[in-house]
């Protein structure tokens, strides 16, 4: 991955092993959960802009180069849906608390927590999780061997930050509610 900025938006180069040709200019990629649009392809590699919006919400203001990221390509109509519904549209960004073997305890901002339910879903940098223990302010999960080997929770470390999402239905829940 490499970075570069003009006039207030960063441009991201992003290596990778999906087959760029596929890709249309404009698709959506998750990049450790954050949406991004492709607006530009090479072999092996897109390039996306990110807002200072983005950069200041989520954990790609710390990216530098060489960073590995999780990516996933957005669902069509008709694929299957393996997970729970996820935007790629961060609400907060958490850190990592404690590793215990395959058990990971986060921290999450106050203002989310009631949001996290126990065996409900969540989404931390851009994988779909299940919810096992909610706590004062943090909740645990566990990641299996699968998920270990394919994703970036392998290299993660006790006070890492990480993206965070709420499950959608509960996002639109809170918001008719007024919450």
């Amino acid at each position: 991955m490499a970075r570069e900025t003009n006039n207030g938006i960063t441009r991201f180069a992003i290596s990778t092993i999906y087959d760029t040709a596929s890709m249309e200019d404009g698709c959506s990629i998750s990049c450790n959960g954050v949406c991004l649009t492709v607006v530009e392809r090479k072999k092996n590699q897109f390039s996306a802009d990110v807002s200072e919006e983005t950069l200041a919400r989520t954990t790609l203001g710390s990216w530098q180069v060489g960073r590995q990221i999780n990516l996933e390509r957005a669902l069509r109509i008709g694929d299957e849906l393996g997970g729970h519904l996820v935007t790629g549209h961060i609400d907060s960004i958490g850190e990592t608390k404690e590793i215990n073997g395959s058990e990971f305890t986060f921290i999450a901002p106050d203002n989310l927590v009631p949001f996290i339910a126990e065996k409900g879903s969540i989404t931390i940098d851009g994988v779909s999780l299940t919810v096992n223990l909610v706590q004062k302010n943090s909740f645990v999960v566990n990641i299996i061997p699968h998920t270990m080997e394919k994703t970036t929770f392998r290299g993660l470390a006790k006070g890492d930050m990480v993206n965070l999402e709420i499950d959608l239905i509960a996002r639109y829940t809170a918001s008719l509610l007024g919450k």
